[in-house]
């Protein structure tokens, strides 16, 4: 249901707001976002996850999470200033940064069970979709910049 609402909140309002934009300025807010992946450390504290989480799930998510939020606060910098590397760091943050969820997800099907999430449950219920949505929006973003400069 998330990925539908934020999908319909793209296609609604999200494109025709961000293509009015230069792709760097476009890019920021949605890179942005992931800065707050650091958020998915909390798959590895027992009292906000259950004690018995999967480590084959919270690990990887939890350090995929991180490392995305670096590589987005990376990116955020270098789209700010206008760095040379900027495009080639927003595409190695959204590669790593998909990758790590699209491991997440059939991890934390095989592996736990809602009621491990304890307060964490907001991770996979509001926040990925957001996440997977805003992912594939800056993949829209960096391949129609890529065609409109052939």
């Amino acid at each position: 249901m998330g990925i539908i609402a934020y999908a319909l909140i793209a296609k609604s309002y999200l494109i025709p707001a961000l293509d009015k934009y230069p792709r760097n300025t476009a890019l920021l807010p949605l890179v942005f976002l992931h800065c707050f992946r650091y958020l998915g450390l909390a798959f590895l504290l027992p009292g906000v996850v259950s004690a018995d989480m999967a480590h084959e799930f919270a690990v990887p998510a939890a350090y995929g999470d991180f490392l995305a939020a670096l590589l987005a606060l990376i990116s955020v910098i270098a789209l700010r200033n206008n760095w040379a590397v900027a495009i080639p760091l927003v595409w190695v943050f959204n590669v790593v940064g998909t990758l790590d969820l699209l491991n997440a997800l059939p991890h934390g099907v095989l592996f736990t069970h809602a009621g491990q999430f304890g307060g964490a449950y907001i991770i996979p219920s509001l926040i990925v979709p957001a996440l997977l949505v805003s992912h594939f929006l800056i993949f829209r973003l960096l391949v129609k910049s890529a065609r409109s400069i052939d």
